[in-house]
């Protein structure tokens, strides 16, 4: 089995593989947890966010 991927965010095990924005400056992966936190900060407004509770 192959090696399991940290988000350099949060280092938590990767499930499913998010690639920062180039705005952003992250190189590597993110896991969906932290692409999120990243994308609503990115893009204030008016938009829903899922499972936002879980933070």
């Amino acid at each position: 089995m192959g090696k399991k991927e940290k988000c350099v965010i949060c280092s938590e095990i990767v499930g499913f593989h998010f690639k920062g924005m180039e705005e952003w400056g992250i190189e590597g992966t993110l896991c969906g947890k932290c692409y999120s936190k990243k994308i609503d900060k990115h893009y204030p407004g008016d938009h829903v966010r899922v499972n936002k509770h879980l933070d």
